[in-house]
């Protein structure tokens, strides 16, 4: 394994942000025009002006991309200094994975059924891999710097 494989967990999820953005979208737009909100003369306002206006199940695509904008980006920051540093252990590379399995099985818990428990445990877990992945992270930051 080369130390380059712990960017494709990496790229995963860039592209499965990618997909909830555009689910966000695809499924946002339609709910706005029958809601009557015409975007033509709207000034100002935040997605989260919309909850309470658009059925609920719309806004949890919108509520699981803006989580998506929060905790991985830590992960990214993460495997991408393991990836400078060289790290090729087949363990990061697993964590990396399993964190970004259980983030994306988070997004369509979230989207779909949205049942809180199941969520809680799926962002437990994947919160698990990426402290793991960060004491890995620590662990060889210092032995190179010392």
């Amino acid at each position: 394994m080369e130390a380059a494989t712990v960017l494709g967990p990496v790229v995963v999820l860039v592209a499965w942000t990618m997909v909830m953005f555009l689910w966000l979208y695809v499924t946002r737009l339609p709910a706005m025009r029958r809601a009557g909100i015409d975007l033509k003369g709207l000034v100002g306002g935040r997605g989260q002006n919309l909850d309470g206006v658009l059925d609920e199940k719309i806004q949890w695509k919108a509520h699981n991309y803006n989580h998506l904008m929060e905790q991985p980006t830590l992960f990214y920051a993460v495997a991408l200094a393991l990836a400078l540093l060289g790290d090729n252990d087949s363990t990061t590379a697993a964590f990396a994975w399993a964190y970004v399995g259980l983030r994306i099985a988070h997004s369509l818990v979230q989207a779909t059924i949205n049942i809180v428990m199941i969520r809680f445990a799926l962002f437990a877990l994947s919160s698990g891999c990426l402290i793991l992945l960060t004491i890995r992270l620590l662990a060889i930051a210092l032995r190179a710097s010392g």
